[in-house]
């Protein structure tokens, strides 16, 4: 009686309470791992190949530790990234609500994966071998179950307790706070088309996922980081797997290279190569322009203050200080009510709505998909001179460096 009790209490390893919680934090880790550079980096995005063995073990991993499917996991966040923020999408806080997505992301995961449309659509490539059909696709419930038993028989009735961080590890972190709050708060390296951000710069917690923003505006690139001081785990793993032959890096997000003033200075005509360079680094321009708008719109808020009435919600100076935070953003993320109001504060002719109606013309230059590239050379080229003859000293600057832009 008193070795089962003496069961119940540790397990067969009988280890002090900090132990195992330390076990069960490398545990939850590896599945991390798992997640980040299998299923997202290496599966749903193609951005690295791995070996077969160290996919294998992935695969293994996460049916034993969560119970997801291989193809349900790519195929949702695929549809993701195709849907995102309009409808469609399977867990945008824009269409669900940042509560539903972070408190009940999971489910928002599992009534997708029902969908059979999305399966067949974009769960492509995933593998489809005897395992992955008769074992980890149709008995991913047994995964779960017998990892159960591992944690009982390990560390006794605390097992219960390991198990269940496990199972709840990647709901929350990966459904609550990737897809929930990394499209609500951190900050924004680059203008995606979307409201996707970095939660914080060191990804270490969530394997480099932190650095949400940076991975929608380059979605095939196997590193996550971009500033200097932001650091992505993941990274480090896969190059740690690369040094021993276990992982193949197919695709990385682009570095930005620009070319000595001194050399364009006075060209009047801008070169092939820098309009490459500008379509490739669209989402890094579009966050740099984000700060003329941001000089034009205070610069306006000065120029509306002396004639401002407090007591009117809907004069000019309200309404551009209520909707500061919104200009630049695509209107597929902005309600009506904000676009109206944005319309509204952009109706005159101000420096303002100049600086905004020249961002929508510079973003339809690299999201035209039937022009030549002659076409566009002359675009960016008119563009430009329109920018640098416009009075407008932040646009003038911008226009200048945009000039110095490389492949």
């Amino acid at each position: 009686m008193q070795t089962f009790l003496n069961f119940l209490a540790g397990g067969l390893l009988q280890l002090e309470w900090w132990k195992v919680v330390l076990i069960t934090l490398v545990l939850t880790h590896i599945t991390i791992v798992s997640v980040t550079v299998f299923l997202h980096r290496s599966q749903a995005h193609r951005g690295l190949d791995l070996h077969p063995a160290v996919m294998h073990f992935f695969r293994f991993w996460l049916w034993l530790t969560t119970g997801m499917v291989t193809k349900e996991w790519v195929a949702i966040h695929r549809k993701h990234h195709a849907r995102c923020e309009r409808e469609g999408d399977p867990h945008s806080p824009v269409v669900f609500g940042l509560g539903m997505v972070f408190f009940r992301g999971a489910e928002l995961y599992r009534l997708e994966a029902t969908n059979e449309e999305t399966l067949k659509r974009f769960g492509h490539g995933t593998p489809d071998d005897w395992m992955e059909r008769n074992v980890y696709t149709r008995r991913s419930l047994l995964g779960i179950l017998i990892m159960l038993a591992i944690n009982v028989s390990l560390f006794g009735l605390a097992g219960l307790a390991v198990w269940a961080v496990q199972m709840g590890w990647i709901p929350f972190w990966a459904a609550g706070v990737v897809n929930g709050l990394g499209h609500a708060i951190g900050y924004r390296n680059f203008a995606s088309p979307d409201t996707s951000t970095n939660v914080f710069p060191l990804g270490i917690i969530i394997g480099g996922e932190e650095l949400h923003n940076n991975h929608h505006a380059y979605g095939t690139s196997a590193k996550f980081s971009s500033k200097w001081y932001e650091f992505d785990l993941g990274w480090c793993y896969i190059s740690v797997l690369r040094f021993f032959g276990l992982a193949h890096v197919k695709k990385v997000a682009p570095k930005l290279r620009l070319e000595p003033e001194s050399k364009t200075l006075g060209l009047d005509t801008i070169s092939l190569e820098t309009l490459q360079g500008v379509i490739t680094h669209r989402y890094e321009i579009l966050a740099r322009y984000a700060d003329v708008i941001r000089n034009a719109a205070l610069e306006e808020l000065s120029r509306l203050k002396p004639a401002h009435n407090e007591a009117d919600p809907n004069c000019k100076w309200s309404l551009l200080k209520r909707c500061g935070d919104w200009i630049g953003r695509g209107d597929e993320v902005l309600e009506p009510q904000q676009r109206a109001e944005l319309e509204t504060v952009l109706q005159e002719d101000t420096p303002l709505s100049t600086v905004v109606r020249m961002q929508h013309e510079l973003a339809r230059i690299w999201e035209s998909s039937s022009s030549s590239s002659e076409q566009l050379l002359a675009d960016l080229q008119a563009w430009c001179q329109r920018a640098q003859q416009s009075g407008i000293e932040g646009l003038e600057q911008f226009a200048l460096r945009l000039r110095r832009y490389a492949a």
